[in-house]
């Protein structure tokens, strides 16, 4: 029986910069090896990141995006199309996008323009989460007398 590591691509987790190389070892919910459709994560600034979509043939009523569990969901269903094609190489088939996010992602907004669904992020961490100095010698007089009296 062989092992192969699970390979998980990087624009899959969202906020996780700093924790990444733990959580390649958790197996995300989105299917491996499907790129439909296509997709950029742009990092706008520090903490602030666009995902960029390729929904070409999608309308906004076609389009869902939801947040559940620490998981972003995009579905895609285009229905509405009852044309006949000579040809058909622009793909609109049903889809479910998934990207595993940290608590502290907000979800600003999404916009559908020229056929790209864009979502802004950004990576909000609470001041009581976010890392912090300890300077030495800054405990209380009383407890430095305790680890002195032995």
């Amino acid at each position: 029986m062989t092992h192969s590591k699970l390979h998980v691509p990087r624009s899959l987790f969202l906020g996780f910069e700093n924790l990444f190389e733990d959580l390649e070892r958790i197996h995300s919910s989105a299917r491996s090896g499907d790129n439909y459709p296509p997709h950029n994560v742009v990092k706008i600034s520090e903490g602030v990141f666009d995902i960029e979509m390729a929904v070409a043939g999608f309308r906004e009523e076609d389009l869902r995006i939801e947040v559940k569990d620490g998981i972003l969901n995009i579905y895609g269903c285009n229905s509405q199309d009852t044309r006949e094609y000579a040809h058909k190489g622009i793909s609109s088939r049903k889809f479910e996008k998934s990207f595993r996010i940290s608590e502290f992602v907000v979800i600003d907004g999404a916009d559908l323009r020229d056929g790209i669904l864009v979502i802004h992020l950004r990576v909000e961490v609470p001041e009581e989460k976010r890392p912090r100095e300890i300077k030495i010698g800054s405990a209380g007089a009383s407890n430095k007398n305790v680890f002195l009296q032995d």
